[in-house]
């Protein structure tokens, strides 16, 4: 799984380059993008939003909360809930969950080679991007 490009803190120095982030909107505001792909990721690994909140150090609320946004937003469930009782409530992504890690996987990918090739051909002289952009 790749690595968001973040700093660790505060006052690290950013690492130079060109960076995006991308996300799609839905009628409610974000509908997927990075953050919650990862989470539907760690839903299907773990199969409880629980532990994949506790695994993004995320507040189970606010996982519930990102799961019920996707969920109404998209024409079918992304992830499907399962009550509690003798053996626990779970999660488990769908198969329009699945499609929907795919296809933003396959969009990420191809926004980070966007990004590659334009900070490549922005300085064809070897320049750093501190010196191509002053």
């Amino acid at each position: 799984m790749p690595k968001a490009h973040h700093r660790s803190s505060r006052n690290a120095k950013p690492t130079p380059g060109f960076r995006g982030r991308i996300w799609i909107d839905g009628s409610e505001g974000t509908f997927i993008g990075y953050g919650r792909v990862i989470l539907l990721e760690r839903i299907r690994e773990q199969g409880s939003i629980t532990k994949a909140s506790k695994s993004m150090q995320m507040a189970y609320r606010h996982a519930w909360d990102l799961v019920d946004s996707m969920n109404r937003q998209a024409k079918e469930p992304l992830v499907e809930m399962a009550k509690g009782g003798k053996g626990g409530g779970g999660a488990r992504v769908t198969k329009a969950g699945e499609r929907a890690i795919k296809r933003f996987r396959r969009f990420y990918d191809d926004f980070q080679s966007f990004l590659k090739r334009e900070e490549k051909n922005s300085s064809p002289d070897g320049r750093t991007t501190e010196e191509a952009f002053p």
